[in-house]
């Protein structure tokens, strides 16, 4: 037993002296470490998870399925792509813009100066970082001179589209009928966006007072000054101005339009988004915990399922009832599929933002699985396709709802989502009859 008891001290003996060999640390792992114990991220910044953060860098997962529709083509705005060469003919404009918009005659008489206009900015610097969930790599004095240039740029592009002044008919970037186009989908771009409080901000200062001296004589609904609203041409509202200015490329009615020049978004593209969404949250009934997604069209139109066009104010209207789905006409062209993409990307990083146009994407995504998905919808007259083939539309469509998240049991489609398969369920010997019809033998 004594022996045994040595022996047991002997081996506590040798595990003490074990664990206290002293171990030579590496100086430079040591300084390493540290390093990145003090270095902030930089490419998810500390910030992006507070609600101010509302501009993103477009996720790698959904940039690598269209990275051309996620990057401007003309021009800059905001810190993501500045400086970039293949940009530089419109940044050479802005300061003219800049110039002009300063200019702009004003009641009372009264002229704004540079001055004005970078202590409008220069408060917000703060708040101008925390919008990006990068961090921004750029001095003070660099990031108040990017954002005075793209923010007035920005208003006084909307001004002279809007004919807010005398014409100017030699304007070169109005000259070229392909600039414009480029100019609206590039400001509706997750990753070139400015915070519309620093717009608002320019806005006020410098349009605030101006009188609006419109030109234009025509009709179109695309129109600053023929809106049907009365006594307000002399101070036209930030989202007003945006949102005529973008119709040109969707055309939709002045009435619905109306509806939202008090709005505010956090950036442009959340200004628009806002007028494509429902005015209230729905209430959602509890769907079945067993909630799937929806069969291809083709498939449901041999199931007995109906397509038709719907008139509403928005895509987002989508209906089931009686064997018949209405779904509001859709327009895919360039202009649309940048911004159906880009609507997603922002749903999908911006956790306070709904996923309507998500939920819509995936909807879609499931009806047109095939070129035979898209042209019968074509043929339906659900889809207006002057995007390119219907293969091309069936892939796009594939690709618009590929790798997102987003919740069935709680979106806005969930009852159509169930009732839908609840139709298919009850008709799908009638489409399997179809599909594989029965052989009689002799």
């Amino acid at each position: 037993m004594q022996n045994g008891g040595e022996s047991g001290g002997g081996g506590n003996s040798t595990q003490s002296n074990h664990h206290s060999v002293p171990v030579a640390i590496d100086p430079d792992l040591i300084s390493e470490l540290e390093s990145q114990i003090n270095a902030p991220p930089k490419l998810l910044s500390q910030l992006a998870g507070r609600s101010s953060c509302c501009i993103f860098r477009v996720p790698q997962s959904l940039a690598e399925i269209n990275r051309k529709a996620y990057q401007p083509q003309i021009v800059s705005i905001g810190p993501y792509h500045h400086g970039n060469p293949k940009l530089r003919m419109i940044q050479e404009h802005k300061g003219r813009f800049l110039s002009d918009l300063l200019a702009r005659p004003r009641t009372p008489p009264g002229s704004i100066t540079l001055c004005d206009v970078l202590d409008t900015v220069y408060p917000l610097k703060e708040s101008i970082r925390e919008s990006y969930s990068e961090a921004l790599d750029i001095d003070d004095r660099k990031l108040i001179e990017m954002i005075v240039l793209d923010g007035c740029f920005i208003i006084e592009l909307f001004c002279k589209v809007g004919r807010l002044g005398p014409a100017e008919t030699d304007d070169p970037l109005f000259k070229m009928a392909w600039v414009l186009p480029f100019l609206m989908r590039d400001l509706l771009r997750l990753e070139n966006q400015i915070p519309y409080l620093v717009l608002k901000a320019l806005f006020d200062r410098c349009i605030g007072n101006f009188t609006c001296t419109n030109t234009n004589t025509t009709n179109s609904s695309s129109s600053i000054g023929n809106n049907g609203d009365e006594g307000d041409q002399d101070r036209p509202s930030l989202a007003k101005l945006a949102l005529v200015f973008f119709n040109y490329m969707v055309q939709r009615p002045v009435q619905v339009l109306g509806k939202y020049y008090d709005c505010e978004g956090k950036h442009l593209l959340d200004l628009f988004r806002q007028t494509y969404l429902p005015p209230k949250p729905e209430l959602l009934r509890h769907p079945s915990k067993f909630l799937q997604l929806i069969q291809s069209a083709r498939k449901l139109h041999l199931a007995g399922v109906e397509f038709k066009p719907k008139k509403s104010e928005s895509f987002l209207d989508i209906d089931f009832k009686n064997g018949i789905l209405e779904i509001p006409v859709l327009t895919i062209d360039d202009f649309s599929s940048s911004l159906f993409l880009n609507f997603v990307a922002y749903e999908q990083c911006y956790s306070d933002s709904s996923k309507y146009i998500t939920t819509y994407a995936t909807f879609m995504g499931c009806l047109i699985n095939t070129p035979s998905d898209a042209g019968l919808l074509c043929d339906q007259k659900v889809v207006e396709n002057y995007f390119g083939t219907d293969d091309e539309v069936a892939r796009f469509f594939n690709n618009v709802g590929k790798d997102v998240v987003f919740d069935i049991h709680r979106s806005y489609l969930s009852r159509v989502f169930e009732d839908v398969n609840e139709y298919h369920r009850n008709n799908w010997h009638v489409s399997d009859l179809l599909l594989y019809p029965l052989h009689t033998h002799h």
